[in-house]
């Protein structure tokens, strides 16, 4: 004979993924600081939550930066900083991460 033993959960609760419901494995980036620039740029081969982890790290390290969210899922990296950052800087950030930077989204 066998038994079965159920845990209660709660209707709302999951378990098992480290991803948010978006797919990304980052959380939403916080609101931006009052004065700071948003800028979203468009990244080229990006297929995963390492890719992602890896073009924010590196688009960490710019000057400025507070705050990178990469969505592999769509290709989009969205930058908060305190001021525009230099394209140049950005594009060698993310070509040290092993992608493309096709630009910035309009």
């Amino acid at each position: 004979m066998s038994a079965q033993t159920e845990l209660p959960q709660a209707a709302s609760e999951t378990t098992g993924s480290c991803c948010s419901p978006s797919g990304s494995c980052h959380s939403d980036a916080a609101a931006a600081p009052q004065g700071a620039v948003t800028t979203v740029y468009e990244v080229t081969g990006m297929t995963c939550g390492h890719c992602e982890g890896a073009v924010s790290e590196e688009i960490s390290e710019i000057a400025g930066v507070t705050s990178v969210q990469a969505v592999a899922a769509t290709g989009l990296v969205t930058v908060v900083s305190e001021a525009p950052l230099d394209e140049a800087a950005v594009r060698a950030a993310v070509d040290e991460a092993g992608y493309d930077l096709a630009g910035v989204k309009a």
